[in-house]
């Protein structure tokens, strides 16, 4: 009787082993955020495909990217968790000497046939490279310094290098990612007081010596939004009438005023959530929460499942990069956090967040193909 090997299934019926094994539920999951993001955007435009023609390509093209690394096996994740990081460290580097500067920021690698953003892709390698890292630390030195102090160096260099584009917001994700895998690896609860004691006695001088003026303006405008409603807090008093004046139900498609009159700046990128919210409502804002959430809900799940401590560590991580995106740019643009600059994933324009959420993705739909095999071979 021959060996039983999951890699050499058929799979069910006619369907090929590879289609069979892919979680088809969060992949339709993800392709109706996505969709309905190009939707947003067509309206956004103005009943043009300006912007949802190129998004809905980028779109496309990363997902099947994301089904290519579904295809990766998890240990070869954890095999390259250290070099992918060396990698993007030296492209930050590279930004710094010699990166394309658009929009006020040097934040691009232009590599003549394609320009990179390496601050996104470090937003992944960290979670992988710190999940290596707390693999291979022994359990007993979780608690000791050594469980802080190396991961905090491998976080802080990066951020500190993205800080310097400027660009506060990516370096708070790729902070955020970093101190998650930190906290769910074990690291002492009492240690991370200690950092938040210490980060708010440092909030003055970071404020005042640290951030650049047009940062250091949009933390007082969140502080006091109307204390220059047509300046510093123009973004966030326009995004407020938009949500509001859509109710419960919205104004319908194509039917916005506050973006198609260009009273919401950037309401194609950053504050597409609030063009969305304008014709779609209260009831459309609560349909895309229980869609992220249903998905990084999946990711969180594909994580208790991982046999290994890299697979659960990288799952959580991944889907609180995820969740991070979602929480702060829904609470940006609603005036509850300053603005950052991060866009909402799968439905900004932009292919920066989409590529890294859809890499995110990938990787997850990896671990759950893992898991699928193991739990048919335990059946078996």
């Amino acid at each position: 009787m021959s060996r039983f090997n999951p890699d050499a299934d058929t799979g069910t019926g006619f369907v090929p082993a590879p289609l069979a094994q892919l979680p088809w539920r969060i992949i339709l999951l993800v392709c109706a955020i996505g969709g309905f993001g190009v939707l947003v955007l067509f309206s956004a435009a103005g009943g043009e495909p300006r912007w949802a023609m190129p998004q809905g390509v980028r779109f496309a093209a990363f997902m099947g990217m994301a089904l290519l690394l579904s295809r990766v096996r998890p240990d070869m994740w954890s095999l390259l968790a250290f070099p992918l990081y060396g990698l993007f460290l030296v492209m930050l580097l590279g930004v710094e000497l010699l990166g394309a500067v658009a929009g006020g920021s040097q934040r691009w690698l232009d590599l003549g046939i394609i320009r990179i953003q390496p601050s996104e892709l470090m937003k992944v390698a960290i979670v992988l490279a710190c999940a290596k890292f707390f693999e291979m630390l022994p359990a007993a030195e979780t608690r000791g310094i050594t469980a802080v102090a190396i991961p905090g160096a491998m976080i802080a260099v990066p951020a500190g290098l993205v800080m310097l584009q400027p660009d506060l917001g990516t370096a708070l994700m790729i902070t955020a990612g970093g101190i998650t895998v930190m906290f769910l690896a074990g690291v002492p609860l009492r240690l991370f007081i200690g950092g938040a004691l210490a980060m708010a006695v440092s909030v003055p001088l970071l404020v005042n010596y640290v951030l650049h003026d047009y940062q250091r303006n949009r933390v007082l405008t969140f502080l006091n939004p109307e204390s220059d409603p047509l300046g510093t807090g123009y973004h966030i008093s326009q995004s407020k009438i938009a949500i509001g004046s859509g109710g419960w139900f919205g104004k319908g498609f194509l039917n916005g005023t506050q973006s198609h009159l260009d009273y919401l700046p950037e309401g194609h990128t950053d504050f597409a959530l609030a063009t969305m919210m304008e014709e779609w409502g209260l009831m459309g804002g609560i349909l895309v929460i229980l869609a992220f959430a249903l998905l990084i809900r999946w990711g969180i799940a594909v994580g208790v499942r991982s046999p290994g401590r890299f697979g659960k560590l990288v799952a959580a991580g991944l889907s609180t990069t995820i969740f991070f995106y979602v929480f702060i740019n829904m609470a940006m643009v609603m005036g509850l956090a300053p603005v950052v600059g991060i866009p909402l994933p799968l439905i900004s324009f932009g292919g920066s967040a989409q590529m890294t959420t859809l890499i995110c993705v990938g990787i997850l739909m990896s671990l759950d193909r893992q898991n699928r095999q193991r739990n048919t071979i335990a059946h078996w």
